[in-house]
């Protein structure tokens, strides 16, 4: 059985999934979904449209997330999107950020359900492909379920073709950006219902999963997990993905295959002017879990980045030295 690439996915994360980040990871899985940063629909439209929005063709399947409130101008920001080849538009309506809301986007959004219907609508009939929500389950001290139920089953007559829900709170006063992603109580629970309330919707959990154990089970009863965190932190957790997701039989690659695989797209990084840092920090976690091996690799990483010379053929051989047997035995 084929499974669609939301069954597991990447969440967009701000200064961590750009298109270095991007390509990295689909050297360790062919299939899952992965999505850009939120960028802003003024960035799009007024900003270095190459940018924003440029990619590698290594990077699909690829969603873009956009953050904006104004429907006219996201419809356009979709038009654009898709004539570049995304494979889906997706909606930010969970970042709490000060900065964010102040733009009248992000988690504020929850709260005018009916400006986020709209948007959903101006862009469905821009676009072919599917467009999408991510969002919280309820705002400050309202009620989870009934702000959950009311905002989803709004934005759903709209056509919105898939709900990523984000199984915690956004608290707009009080918590900084940082501790709205680990204060607010997991409300998994509350994800299974909503999508026992509405089989019919296609219904994505993220929020709190750190390991393929944890998120896996979540796929008996919904339409797809989204890890976060855990995917840019520890990033060999989704070596599995693949095998254990997608059915597909090929091995789960070592570190060492998934750096050498990206090495070559590091020297053309390079070459077109890009900065090493730049490329390779999104590397820092790979050897993380595996004893002796963490700590030179980030060594490694960082001599490289302040070292002009320094062949990327050099991350290949050290790679190849901390996944050997002996390393780990060391």
């Amino acid at each position: 059985m084929t499974h669609p690439a939301h069954r597991l996915s990447v969440a967009p994360m701000m200064a961590w999934t750009d298109r270095h980040c991007r390509v990295f990871l689909r050297g360790i899985t062919r299939h899952a979904l992965l999505y850009t940063e939120m960028i802003p629909v003024n960035a799009v439209l007024r900003g270095d449209r190459a940018r924003w929005l440029g990619f590698d063709a290594l990077e699909h399947p690829l969603a873009l997330q956009l953050g904006g409130s104004d429907p006219a101008a996201l419809a356009e920001c979709a038009r654009i999107a898709a004539d570049l080849g995304y494979a889906e538009i997706n909606l930010n309506v969970g970042c709490p950020s000060p900065k964010v809301q102040s733009g009248s986007f992000g988690a504020c959004l929850m709260a005018e359900p009916e400006l986020v219907a709209r948007s959903v609508a101006a862009m469905k009939a821009a676009v072919s492909v599917p467009v999408t929500v991510k969002h919280r389950i309820g705002l400050d001290d309202a009620e989870e379920w009934p702000a959950l139920t009311g905002f989803v089953r709004i934005v759903a007559e709209a056509g919105c073709d898939r709900f990523i829900v984000h199984a915690r709170k956004a608290w707009l006063k009080g918590l900084s950006a940082q501790q709205n992603r680990s204060v607010p109580p997991l409300r998994h629970e509350l994800v299974h219902r909503l999508k026992a309330e509405y089989p019919a919707l296609e219904i994505v959990i993220n929020g709190g999963l750190r390991t393929l154990d944890a998120a896996l089970p979540h796929l008996g009863g919904l339409d797809g997990v989204m890890l976060g965190r855990a995917a840019y932190e520890t990033p060999y957790v989704l070596a599995e993905v693949d095998r254990r997701v997608f059915g597909d039989v090929r091995p789960c690659p070592s570190r060492a295959e998934i750096v050498a695989a990206f090495v070559p797209y590091v020297a053309r990084s390079l070459a077109e002017g890009g900065r090493r840092i730049a490329v390779t920090r999104h590397m820092q976690g790979l050897f993380t879990g595996r004893p002796g091996a963490a700590k030179a690799w980030r060594q490694t990483l960082n001599a490289f980045a302040q070292t002009p010379g320094m062949k990327p053929d050099a991350l290949t051989d050290a790679a190849m030295r901390l996944d050997a047997p002996a390393a780990l035995a060391a």
